[in-house]
């Protein structure tokens, strides 16, 4: 056997005995593995995608780009249309007309359960709109900030404004037909783009925290000009308060949607935005959203 061939026969006895003892390291003749990363989560959701709340970087996709209808997670564009108004008072009074609850009865919406007659701040409006999702509250905020002579018209005007802006957030595959997303099929998006619309939204403070807030009790003033102290309107968000450093956004729900979530969370200076859209139960969306929160965070480092 020449020198060459021992040299060899000696390092690969070397390495093996190393192996097989667990002494082998870094610096010896083969560098260990790098940690593995953890595989991407299987999700039941039909669409689903994440990113980076930071710097808008994908951490997370599942047919991210397919249209699918949104449900009630419409109404974060409702509230954005509302929030961006300049010179916005949130305190203005807003009389509840019939015509929000008899839209609540005809269509089976879930409502605020606001009281005809009564007077309700722009403010709580928005509350009733994204904790127990008040179709009530979406029509009263369509009706009051659209332009217009007639009801219809402002709806109309107030809902081309929600596609503006749309347009203007770069959402291509995104179109409203609706204020809350109880649509005429043509009420859709991605959860691309319901995620970066959420990442939009989030940049505004009051939006932040209606959207964290769990349990929310309004005081509205009656026709007779008493206080009424309204129930408790709890979030449909069931990640606040049972997901570590849950900070919004919204659920939807229908018959088309099925069940749907938009998501976010922080942690220390980490945060995950994201979505699932079409999946099967109130359960499931929640559990999906929570496979890519923790996939988010792990990729992050948190």
């Amino acid at each position: 056997m020449n020198t060459g061939i021992k040299a060899t026969h000696r390092l690969r006895t070397a390495t093996a005995v190393a192996l097989a003892t667990g002494t082998l390291c870094a610096t010896g003749a083969l560098a260990a593995a790098p940690a593995q990363a953890a595989a991407a989560p299987s999700v039941v959701a039909k669409g689903a995608y994440a990113m980076n709340g930071t710097n808008g970087a994908t951490l997370f996709a599942k047919k991210a780009d397919t249209r699918l209808s949104t449900g009630s997670t419409t109404k974060i564009m409702t509230a954005k249309v509302v929030l961006d108004q300049p010179g916005l008072n949130l305190d203005r009074k807003v009389t509840i007309q019939k015509a929000y609850s008899d839209y609540v009865v005809k269509n089976n919406a879930s409502l605020a359960h606001l009281i005809v007659g009564d007077k309700v701040t722009v403010r709580q409006l928005l509350y009733g709109l994204m904790l127990p999702s008040g179709c009530d509250a979406a029509y009263a905020l369509a009706d009051t900030f659209g332009s217009g002579k007639t009801r219809d018209a402002r709806v109309k005007n107030f809902i081309g404004r929600m596609n503006s802006t749309a347009g203007r957030l770069g959402l291509k595959n995104t179109h409203f037909d609706s204020f809350d997303g109880i649509g005429k099929g043509s009420n859709y998006s991605t959860p691309r783009d319901l995620t970066k619309l959420a990442s939009s939204a989030m940049k505004n403070s009051v939006f932040r925290t209606i959207v964290k807030t769990r349990s929310y009790q309004a005081k509205t003033v009656t026709r007779t000009g008493s206080i009424r102290t309204m129930g408790t309107w709890t979030n449909t968000n069931t990640l606040l308060g049972s997901y570590k450093g849950a900070v919004g956004v919204k659920t939807g729900s229908g018959p088309q949607a099925k069940y749907c979530l938009v998501f976010a969370a922080t942690r220390g200076s980490k945060t995950v935005i994201g979505t699932v859209l079409a999946s099967s139960s109130v359960a499931q969306r929640g559990k999906d959203a929570t496979k890519i929160l923790d996939y988010g965070f792990a990729r992050l480092g948190r």
